[in-house]
């Protein structure tokens, strides 16, 4: 088994574009994998969660899972279920622009991956948010960040942090990514306010 982690794609609904920072980073870097969800425009929890089983367990190494939108849902729907000792693959996880599933008006689609899970992920995880995300509030983000015990990254406005945000290849992002191959140092800063800007109150 390689020592280096794998980075494992975790699209959201309607899977992510060519212009995407995701497929960008798919094109561009050696450690990235996609995990092939299925039913893009339709998705089915049960699929999704089973197929990133699947995809983390077949991985050549351990893993950090990058995942945006609906994606960051199904990475934490995953971890609810199968708990610390399924999780131990994954070394870390950048969950980018959660969208807010139990939120009135909510996406039917979207609500298939309602209520979104309340309790700490079992691995360390930074949690990046958009203050102007049409998808959740930045207010909302924030609960849910401490609820999964992730750091917050705060990016200013970038709508939901895709290829709309007009940030190319994301090279904010890819520092972050860079930032949890140390997860023993991801894990000292998951509470501080460092580099981070929280909500207020």
């Amino acid at each position: 088994m390689s020592s280096e982690p794998v980075a494992l794609i975790v699209p959201g609904l309607n899977d992510s574009g060519p212009d995407h920072w995701q497929s960008l980073w798919l094109a561009q870097r050696g450690d990235c994998r996609k995990v092939d969800l299925g039913c893009w425009d339709a998705p089915i929890r049960n699929v999704w969660l089973s197929r990133l089983d699947q995809a983390i367990g077949a991985a050549e190494s351990s893993v950090v899972l990058v995942a945006h939108s609906l994606g960051c849902l199904a990475v934490a729907q995953w971890a609810s279920l199968v708990g610390r000792d399924g999780a131990a693959r994954v070394s870390a996880a950048l969950l980018v622009a959660p969208p807010d599933v139990d939120r009135p008006g909510a996406h039917p689609l979207v609500r298939r991956f309602a209520p979104a899970p309340l309790t700490p992920l079992p691995f360390a995880s930074i949690l990046v948010a958009s203050r102007d995300d049409p998808y959740a509030s930045f207010e909302a983000l924030g609960r849910l960040a401490r609820l999964w015990g992730s750091r917050l990254h705060d990016v200013g406005a970038l709508g939901h942090i895709n290829a709309a945000s007009a940030i190319g290849e994301w090279n904010e992002g890819q520092s972050l990514l860079e930032s949890t191959s140390n997860s023993t140092d991801l894990d000292d800063k998951q509470h501080t306010q460092k580099d981070v800007r929280r909500e207020s109150g």
